[in-house]
């Protein structure tokens, strides 16, 4: 992705505000998934057909997460170290997805749907923080 489409679409022209909003974004999704996770894991089970103890706890690890990167994507400049943490953790948790949903999940067709797009969203953050990070250090 050139620096011109990453601005485009971070609508800043400034490195670290791009990496600021995609750590947000990032955040602000991850967080609504972990929510609803907790608020409604036998309603969502069902429709996903995933186990609601398996989402609860995902629930919780997701919400802690969203706000820790929730809390970098704060920082004036966030650090690469962190972010590189970021970046990582959503590339496992995109492996984790597809790997689940080939070994062990028996999903109902919206899950088997749902699990594989919302890995790919997790990637593209990851996709996006990474180019944004080499923006900032390129600086």
């Amino acid at each position: 992705m050139s620096a011109t489409q990453l601005a485009a679409l971070a609508r800043t022209p400034e490195p670290h505000t791009m990496l600021r909003r995609f750590l947000a974004f990032d955040a602000v999704g991850t967080g609504a998934n972990g929510i609803a996770y907790l608020v409604a894991p036998g309603p969502v089970g069902r429709l996903l057909g995933i186990d609601s103890g398996l989402l609860l706890t995902l629930g919780v690890l997701l919400t802690a997460y969203a706000a820790g990167v929730g809390l970098l994507a704060t920082r004036p400049q966030p650090q690469a170290l962190p972010v590189r943490a970021v970046i990582e953790l959503n590339l496992a948790w995109t492996a984790l997805s597809f790997l689940a949903l080939a070994v062990w999940l028996s999903p109902t067709t919206t899950g088997a749907v749902y699990i594989p797009v919302q890995a790919l969203v997790v990637a593209g953050f990851a996709g996006l923080q990474y180019a944004a990070l080499r923006a900032v250090q390129r600086r």
